[in-house]
């Protein structure tokens, strides 16, 4: 870094180490080859789309397959059929999931233009002129005004406000709504506009993905100054409360921070997708298999009797060899090929086609879903992509961003307490609920005030009345009046007053602070304007100008912020912070107020308000100077930051003594709507929730409170360790703690069960015994409850306690005693550490031991390696979920991607996979749409695979009867339409519209969601029964058949055995078969699933006869003679009943024996409707899965403060 500014232009060819710029001389740095500035998030170009599309697609092993497939059919020597019936569907495919894709990239050029076309004024030749941010390049100096975006990563020159300070809003970078300054060098802030002809050169750091350090040096005139994060304004922010400014290009594009922290676009795939591409594998083993048995069975068949047909076959002309086992052995290898086509059907490619409808209907489902609509955004829910629907339904872990999704981001002044006294919501002492008051029924009136905020509403009149009247006792007075001044004066806030319409707005740091200044000024305490000298406040009506001294400002150590003002020759010390760090500062002859103060606060935290304490100090004139004059010292010393640091810690602590308490505020951070409950039903349903915010740790832990993410069950263990020896040092101690309690738990759990094995009236596994078996009865119950829901089983209730409900109190089980629950709070200074490869193990095993965790101040990059971290270590599925820019590398990183219409931007959702308006959605998205996905899909598939192998064993079976020929069974124009026309509309409509139980049971029990979470629908084992059931169906239908009509004749005494007859009947029973199936997998009834059905028989009639008429064939003869034989009927209704006999034993024996909490809802509304006591879907008991009368916690878990650490060398 210490280069001289020669080096720039010695050095041109290795810009590797360190950056090189030159401001105002593209010339020189076009030749370091640095990134333009043109943003690209899409997938493909023009060019590329389809070699990288088809690319992507053949990773699908089916595809690759059917690939192959297609290659050896237009092998005639081989193929018995015409590669046209592969062609087609396989071109169908491909080109149905391109259109999709193309469809989707081209929503990411849209939004990519839209960035790349926005204007920027930058200077050429001495002179400001507009380009397009994709034309600005490094080095040049671009102007930036007030609430524009910022085109790329810029070094600070000049800006409008004194001291050369700019005001930025970051929350496309971090999601941190609250302002921050940065400062220019005081050198250059003094060019004000006159920036044109300036040609400073900067060495500095490489593009990186750190958002909170940059080094560098600047070299001008003769003199270097030293860069940092102080100076550097950052693609993504937005000016604010900063007339303009002018910067020189640091980074552009992709080299910019914000794009460095934004993931790459890569290709999803659900985890059915992956089990398909491993199942597929074998089905092609079994496959081959089956060929390698028929080519074997071919060879001794033509050495044993093909042979004796040569007289009627050109054995010469296609066998080149005398030797008969030769000639046998080449019949045989071209045997194997002809079987590889002939039962190609194993792998139906109608299967992707008929999944790619399934998704994009059910996308349809949710695209148009009322339930999540939102008035307000006027906006439905919106799936983005249409191939991750069933994932929704197996989502394991959940990564919440905190800024925007689960709050509003709105601070509300709720209560306060005023030297003792508590102001705000009246509450009953004895009941806990507000009292019933019309004098407080309608809000304050603040009309009398100009300053007034219309959606400012405070309901204790007695405040305001006692502010205003001339009948208040005026120490009671004077004590509300410092209260509300503290407020108005101590704070960072800038005013501004809109020249639209005259009206004063303020800029704050935080919500928080914008709260309690919004606060003041309503009750008649306007902050007003601030200069670098003073503060100007109007105090009901009389304005007041404070001379400002000194600011100690808030930071992470201190946790408080303190002003020094003179006003009326008097100095005063107006402090506000955390009780913790107050109290020990305030005067010792306070014990009543404090003891007083201290139940008012305890009392907001147990109602999750957010607290701070406001305390005052009469400074002498003396002191003060004296005090001043120690300061300049300290900061004029030549020493170590750190060093410096503590002795103005120190100093801060002499002025910020002998505090007079004067009262605390109450600050509600308002969630989205029902976010508690969202996130409550999300946990029951056996999601793990993380949320990674870039806030500070004692909001995002008030935050969790609030949403109930957190509770007073919960132990939360902190990781704060700055080094990578501390981090390591508490996650094993962590570690160890975890493993202790779960070992005492365990020791307790064993030795409870044996005591009550001991008991009389217990059983061998520690049951107790019920008395007999249970009957099948209905309660007269008015809630769902997993308890009521037991009575509905055939045998004892113990075993569907024991699988859902273990802990109910009389379910005769032993119940395993209370362990500890935690909840993990990690910085990002300690996640950084915890996160390398040395440590990521030992990370992930702590974390994943507790309910939730939380992340503290995490860069983008950081949520996207903890989503990675959960994925690679616990293959588990995960969600992320944001709705700002600084989301978009963890919602590409998950499995599936979430984005929330933000405030500001839309990068969230322009990267997700699905959006929508708000957080509470997540919840029906899941429960009700991804479970319903997942079920459908997996329905879907088994009885596809069973189809299939139905369907192709048949030619196996015929194959032992005309000598292994790879001849078919089946008429090729029968294969053709068999999964097309036959067999799709019925099964298409359950995986679309099918329920096991309905959308509010749903939601009502979370626990339903758990199959998806366990891969228990559709599996390795699922897989081996349906394709068992396929093989057993086709062996007994072709059985059953063959021995009714191989030596059959009819009523007139003509044979009903030839090859036509048997095919036609065959076919006909294939159809019906398949379609009984579907009778007993539908779950629920509506008019399209009965039309589909019937379309599908009517279509096999009548694509009969039609192919009857066009072909000159006589299937629909035979077809109609086979209908009017007796035996054809009785042969029909044996199959279908030993057919079903099987899969209605293996039904009713699970229902007996392990029903799931779907089944034993499904029973309980039937015994209820046939009771006439069917219950009210809008019950008020809601869904039972959630209450939000709990107790809240009696602790607080931080407080509220401003801002994040401030400057106050720089006031």
């Amino acid at each position: 870094m210490k280069k001289t500014p020669s080096s720039v232009e010695s050095s041109k060819n290795n810009p590797e180490n360190f950056r090189k710029i030159r401001a105002n001389n593209r010339t020189l740095n076009s030749q370091f080859n640095y990134a333009n500035n043109y943003i690209k998030t899409s997938k493909y170009s023009f060019l590329t789309f389809l070699p990288l599309n088809l690319l992507e697609q053949f990773q699908r092993l089916a595809n690759f397959y059917f690939l192959c497939l297609m290659l050896l059919q237009m092998i005639s020597v081989i193929s018995s059929l015409t590669p046209v019936t592969t062609i087609i569907p396989l071109v169908g495919v491909l080109s149905l999931t391109a259109i999709k894709d193309a469809y989707d990239d081209i929503q990411r050029h849209i939004s990519d233009n839209q960035v790349n076309e926005r204007s920027s004024k930058v200077f050429r030749d001495g002179a400001l002129v507009r380009e397009k941010w994709s034309a600005v390049c490094v080095g040049d100096i671009i102007q930036m005004e007030s609430n524009q975006f910022v085109a790329a990563d810029v070094l600070l020159l000049s800006t409008s406000e004194p001291n050369g300070l700019a005001f930025i809003e970051t929350s496309e970078l971090d999601g941190e709504t609250n302002l921050k300054c940065r400062q220019c060098i005081p050198e250059t802030a003094q060019l004000g506009h006159d920036v044109g002809n300036f040609d400073g050169d900067i060495i500095c750091e490489t593009p990186n993905n750190l958002l909170n350090k940059f080094d560098g040096v600047l070299y001008w005139k003769n003199s270097q100054y030293v860069l940092d994060n102080d100076k550097i304004v950052l693609r993504g922010c937005v000016l604010r409360n900063t007339e303009w400014c002018y910067g020189v290009v640091i980074f552009t594009g992709r080299d910019t921070k914000l794009m460095q922290n934004s993931g790459k676009t890569k290709f999803k795939r659900t985890s059915i997708d992956r089990l398909l591409n491993l199942l597929i594998i074998r089905i092609v083993l079994f496959l081959l298999t089956l060929c390698l048995f028929c080519s074997v069975a071919c060879f001794l068949w033509e050495v044993r009797i093909g042979v004796y047909f040569q007289i009627y076959l050109p054995w010469e002309s296609i066998i080149p060899s005398d030797d008969k086992y030769t000639g046998c052995g080449v019949i045989a290898f071209l045997i194997f090929f002809s079987y590889v086509i002939v039962m190609n059907t194993l792998v139906p490619i109608s299967l992707y086609v008929s999944v790619e409808v399934i998704r994009f209907a059910q996308s349809l489902l949710i695209n148009s879903d009322p339930a999540m609509y939102c008035p307000r955004k006027q906006m439905f829910a919106q799936a983005r992509t249409t191939t991750l629907n069933e994932e929704l339904g197996q989502i394991e872990y959940i990564f919440s961003d905190k800024t925007g999704t689960l709050t509003q981001n709105i601070m509300t002044f709720n209560k306060c307490s005023i030297s003792g006294t508590v102001y705000g919501d009246l509450v009953n002492e004895e009941t806990g609920t507000v009292k019933q008051n019309l004098d407080i029924s309608l809000p304050s009136d603040f009309s009398w005030n100009k300053y007034m905020e219309k959606d400012f509403a405070w309901f204790d009149k007695s405040l305001l009345t006692k502010i205003r009247s001339p009948d208040t006792p005026p120490k009671e007075q004077a004590i509300i009046y410092t209260y509300f001044r503290t407020l108005a004066l101590c704070h960072t806030v800038m005013a501004e007053t809109r020249t639209t319409d005259d009206r004063l707005v303020y800029q704050a740091q935080s919500p928080d602070e914008a709260a309690l200044v919004s606060a003041a000024r309503n009750f008649g305490f306007v902050f007003k304007e601030r200069s670098p000298n003073s503060i100007t406040i109007e105090v009901q009506g009389k304005q007041e100008v404070h001379q400002l001294l000194c600011i100690l400002d808030f930071n992470n150590v201190r946790k408080r912020m303190s002003v020094v003002l003179k006003f009326n020759n008097k100095i005063q010390l107006y402090c506000k912070g955390a009780d913790s760090v107050i109290y020990q500062r305030l005067r010792a002859d306070q014990e009543r107020l404090k003891e007083k103060t201290l139940r008012d606060l305890n009392n907001f935290a147990s109602d999750g308000l957010r607290t701070l304490v406001l305390a005052v100090r009469d400074v002498n004139e003396g002191f003060y100077n004296r005090w001043k004059m120690r300061h300049g010292q300290i900061s004029m010393e030549n020493v170590t930051s750190d060093i410096k640091e503590e002795k103005l810690s120190a100093l801060f602590d002499e002025i910020e003594s002998e505090l007079t308490l004067v009262g605390v505020t109450a600050i509600e951070d308002k969630l989205q709507d029902d976010v508690p409950k969202t996130i409550a039903n999300l946990l029951l349903a056996g999601i793990k929730m993380w949320v990674l915010t870039g806030d500070k740790q004692e909001t995002a832990i008030n935050i969790g409170y609030s949403c109930e993410l957190l509770n007073d069950d919960m132990e939360l263990l902190l990781v704060e360790g700055a080094t990578s020896g501390e981090v390591h040092a508490e996650l094993t101690k962590l570690r160890d703690k975890i493993r202790a309690s779960q070992l005492a738990g365990q020791e307790m759990l064993e030795h409870k069960t044996s005591q009550d094995r001991t008991k009389p009236g217990a059983t061998q596994n520690g049951t107790r015994k019920n008395g007999g078996g249970a009957k099948l009865k209905a309660a007269s119950v008015d809630v769902y409850d997993e308890r009521d829901l037991s009575i509905v089983t055939f045998n004892e209730d113990t075993t569907v306690i024991n699988e859902h409900n273990v802990n109910h109190v009389g379910n005769g089980t032993t119940a395993a005693p209370e362990q500890p629950v935690y909840a993990l709070v990690i910085q990002g200074h300690s996640l950084m550490h915890a996160l390398s490869a040395q440590q990521e193990r030992l990370f992930v095993e702590v974390s994943t031991q507790c309910r939730s965790c939380i992340c503290c101040r995490v860069t983008p990059l950081q949520k996207a390696m903890v989503v990675q971290l959960i994925q690679n270590y616990k293959k588990a599925r995960t969600l992320a979920i944001g709705d700002g820019a600084n989301d978009v590398s963890m919602i590409k990183t998950a499995h599936v991607g979430i984005g929330i219409s933000g405030l500001e931007g839309n990068q969230a959702m322009l990267a997700s996979d699905y959006s929508i308006a708000q957080f509470r959605f997540l919840e029906r998205l899941l429960l009700v749409h991804g479970r319903w996905s997942y079920i459908r899909i997996c329905k879907f598939l088994r009885y596809f695979f069973y189809k299939n192998f139905t369907f192709t064993l048949c030619h196996f079976w015929y194959a032992m009867f005309c000598g292994f020929s790879a001849q078919t069974i089946l008429d090729p124009m029968y294969i053709s339409v068999f999964n097309l026309f036959y067999t799709s509309l019925p099964i298409l409509t359950i995986a679309v519209f099918d329920q096991d139980v309905s959308d509010t049971n749903s939601l009502r029990y979370p626990k339903l969601y758990e199959p998806g979470m366990h891969n228990r629908l559709f599996n390795e084992r699922e897989f081996v029964f349906c394709s068992l059931h396929g093989f057993y169906t086709s062996a007994v239908m072709f059985a059953v058949v063959y021995g009714t009509f191989i030596y059959g004749v009819d009523d007139s005494g003509r044979t009903i055995s030839d090859y036509a007859f048997v095919v036609t009947v065959l076919a006909f029973i294939l159809v019906s078969i398949v379609s009984v199936q579907i009778l007993f997998d539908t779950q629920y009834w509506t008019y399209i699933n009965t039309l589909a059905l019937l379309i599908s028989l009517a279509s096999y009639f009548g694509f009969t006869y039609v192919f009857s008429l066009l072909l000159k064939d006589t299937y629909y003869v035979f077809l109609k003679r086979a209908m009017t034989q007796p035996c054809f009927w009785l042969c029909v209704l044996v199959i279908i009943v030993l057919d079903i006999i099987p899969v209605i034993s293996r039904r009713f024996y699970l229902l007996i024996v392990s029903p799931n909490l779907s089944d034993r809802i499904r029973m309980r509304q039937r015994i209820l409707k046939a009771n006439s006591a069917v219950e009210s879907e809008s019950d008020a008991s809601g869904h039972g899965s959630y209450s939000n009368k709990k107790p809240r916690r009696s602790i607080r878990s931080g407080y509220a403060f401003a801002h994040q650490e401030g400057k106050y060398s720089l006031v």
